[in-house]
């Protein structure tokens, strides 16, 4: 394999119902900074039915081009008809790195693609930058149980293949005066290209607004004592226009929805305030939310490892201390009425 042959960083776009997951327009962003570091360009692929519109908002989020591949066998995401299209793609275009988010269709369709072209995989990474004097993708990821960071190269092979975690990496400013190319690529697809029938699409409801998303949240941990007192969390939570999040531990016991998890087996937050209550602070769960803005930590133990990573502690009882929170919130809010 001649690894010269290979440029530019590609960034596969994911959507659903038309609609671009953030996590992709995070990856762009990403894209664009790696890209600069190499000289490089940065092409967003976006698969579906009817997407072509779809082109000038990824140039507005930092790709210089965006290549689409349009349809019908793509409006819904299989893993077949996927992983034809993006190994043609890369088969032709040699790309240098590939991004993509590790969704649900991101951890299913990345390794199908490096195992047909050949390459290796980095998968959950949560920091990418380029290695000085070789040019090569440094790829960061928890191991070892999230006790230490891994930093991973492909030297001999490309493209240097990852995938993210979605809000670890921010959102770049939209930039509505950007310009770029838009390309039609063509897949001839048969019918042996689909091996699954889809019946049907059962939607689960969920909270409107995802964890990752939110600019405030309120976590509890064990240490808040039983699954009743995720309530007094919401209560505060509500009262700051935020959501409420949890550690492993209480989504293990059973007392919240998984949805709700931060940390590394969880989701990666960075909202602009994280309220941890009775959350100790294991290395895990601090690897899905240290890069928050501010960071208030409650426990009873002053000796709790949150407290190391926290801009404000404060060493108490939630069960005084958050009522008193919401109740001196609820006194500024009247104040200003």
């Amino acid at each position: 394999m001649n690894i010269k042959e290979f440029k530019g960083v590609y960034v596969f776009v994911e959507q659903r119902e038309g609609e671009i997951q953030r996590v992709s327009l995070e990856l762009i962003g990403k894209g664009r900074e790696l890209a600069d570091k190499i000289g490089e360009s940065v092409t967003a692929i976006i698969l579906g039915y009817n997407i072509k519109d779809k082109a000038d908002t990824l140039i507005h989020y930092g790709a210089d081009e965006v290549i689409y591949i349009d349809d019908k066998i793509l409006e819904v995401y299989m893993t077949e008809p996927y992983a034809k299209a993006l190994t043609e793609v890369i088969e032709s275009r040699k790309p240098e790195i590939f991004l993509i988010g590790a969704t649900a269709i991101g951890r299913d369709l990345a390794p199908r693609v490096s195992a047909r072209i050949h390459t290796g995989l980095t998968a959950d990474c949560t920091s990418l930058d380029i290695e000085e004097g070789t040019g090569n993708l440094l790829m960061t990821r928890p191991a070892f149980g999230g006790n230490l960071m891994a930093t991973i190269v492909c030297p001999d092979h490309r493209p240097q293949m990852s995938t993210v975690r979605p809000g670890v990496m921010p959102l770049f400013e939209k930039d509505e005066s950007r310009v770029g190319k838009v390309e039609e690529f063509k897949i001839n697809f048969s019918k042996e290209d689909v091996n699954v029938e889809i019946l049907e699409i059962v939607k689960e409801k969920k909270q409107k607004i995802k964890i990752e998303e939110a600019n405030v949240l309120v976590a509890g941990g064990r240490g808040i004592g039983n699954p009743e007192k995720f309530e007094l969390l919401k209560k505060l939570a509500d009262e700051l226009g935020g959501l409420v999040a949890a550690s492993r531990a209480v989504v293990d016991a059973g007392w919240i929805d998984r949805e709700h998890q931060v940390g590394q087996t969880g989701k990666t937050v960075r909202p602009d305030l994280y309220i941890a209550c009775g959350i100790s602070g294991a290395i895990q769960h601090l690897a899905g939310m240290e890069e928050s803005d501010f960071i208030i930590a409650i426990n009873k133990d002053p000796e709790a490892p949150i407290f190391e990573v926290a801009d404000i502690g404060i060493v108490g009882d939630i069960n005084k201390v958050i009522p008193a929170l919401i109740e001196e919130i609820e006194a500024v809010k009247k104040s200003k009425e």
